[in-house]
């Protein structure tokens, strides 16, 4: 199947996958719609669609990766809740559309966050679908990715840099935690939820997606320089407007933009032994370079 109708395909799927996660009222009514106005705020799903494209490549069935999925978004959602508060990166927008703490208020962001981050949690442990021994493994690979090891960590390297200046290789230790970790845990629990994952087969989806996740952070960077609001959802040249050491104010625009080509290569290079099989992931690592928001 074409990249692009694939894509569409596992969007729709953890969409309708999502709408039934937050169905239920309950008693702190504003806080769930706040965690559900966080979820469905237009993202890509770059991260669960690599959990199902996983779990294809290794002959899995896609049910068996709906939680995986669910529970990467909403470590996703959370983290972009907080990321936008006034305490970090204090911006308005996401994806075109008021940040949760401007739609709702600082204290109910702050909840939803926190709300958001043990449903994952709870999806996964829930899963009656997945043996014991899977379902522990995805909740220590999440639990790793998302805490200091990974996220948090990338994210308060982030704000401890802000105003300095870093090397490239700070930086890169930087987004390998920030973006690249949550990136490297979808694939991981996309194969894990497959019940055909080898070594060799975690090995080379973990290089590919370390090579993609810095892809990912890079061409993000260029996009705040050449991107426009209207097209990021967000605003343009933040990035510099927090004095954020950037690929391009490294190494310059040329720099990044030939940065970002050898990171795909290195995509395309470590999935190469699955053959055909992994067309899938390699348009993907494609897509990741060539968008435009």
């Amino acid at each position: 199947m074409e990249g692009k109708l694939l894509l569409q395909q596992y969007q729709k799927r953890v969409e309708q996958q999502l709408e039934t996660v937050l169905q239920k009222t309950c008693d702190a009514e504003r806080v769930r719609l706040a965690m559900n106005y966080s979820l469905f705020n237009g993202g890509k799903r770059v991260r669960p669609v690599l959990v199902y494209m996983a779990n294809q490549l290794l002959n899995g069935q896609l049910a068996q990766a709906d939680s995986a999925a669910c529970a990467i978004e909403c470590i996703h959602s959370y983290s972009l809740v907080h990321d936008d508060l006034p305490a970090m990166d204090d911006d308005e927008l996401r994806r075109g559309k008021p940040t949760c703490h401007i739609a709702f208020d600082e204290a109910t962001a702050i909840l939803a966050g926190d709300g958001l981050q043990p449903l994952a949690f709870e999806l996964l442990a829930t899963d009656n679908g997945l043996s014991a021994e899977i379902r522990l493994q995805m909740v220590s690979v999440i639990a790793r990715d998302s805490g200091y090891l990974g996220m948090v960590g990338g994210q308060s390297i982030d704000l401890s840099n802000e105003g300095q200046q870093i090397s490239t290789e700070q930086l890169e230790l930087m987004h390998r935690h920030k973006t690249g970790a949550l990136i490297c845990a979808s694939i991981e629990m996309g194969a894990l939820s497959s019940n055909h994952a080898s070594k060799a087969d975690l090995h080379a989806l973990k290089s590919y997606a370390n090579a993609i996740g810095l892809a990912f952070q890079v061409k993000d960077d260029i996009l705040d320089i050449e991107g426009s609001t209207e097209t990021l959802g967000k605003p343009q040249g933040s990035d510099l407007q927090h004095e954020k050491s950037t690929y391009p104010a490294l190494l310059g625009m040329e720099g990044a933009k030939q940065k970002l080509a050898l990171l795909n290569e290195q995509a395309h290079a470590s999935i190469a032994d699955f053959g055909d099989a992994a067309q899938p992931l390699h348009w993907l690592a494609d897509y990741i370079v060539e968008r435009q928001y």
